[in-house]
């Protein structure tokens, strides 16, 4: 299986890294940065407009420039079963 991976960008110095996805839901994308012992979870969250994703790592902030409901859609197209719930 491959891991998820997606692109960051650093504000501070404009940086771009490509990192790989723990977990994926529309309220938090857990993600990790480097390989190895020296690797750093990092939780991004959405911006108060939802335009984006924001986190902080080792005292810079990154950023995920996809919206809440752009990656809403990236998740149904994932795994179509999250749309649309069985009643039991």
């Amino acid at each position: 299986m491959s891991d998820e991976r997606i692109r960051l960008r650093v504000t501070d110095t404009g940086q771009t890294l490509e990192v790989v996805v723990l977990s994926k839901r529309p309220e938090r994308i857990q993600v990790v940065l480097g390989s190895g012992i020296h690797s750093v979870k990092c939780d991004l969250t959405p911006t108060r407009n939802g335009l984006a994703y924001a986190g902080n790592a080792m005292g810079r902030e990154i950023v995920y420039e996809r919206s809440r409901a752009q990656v809403q859609a990236d998740l149904e197209l994932r795994n179509p079963a999250v749309r649309d719930p069985r009643r039991r």
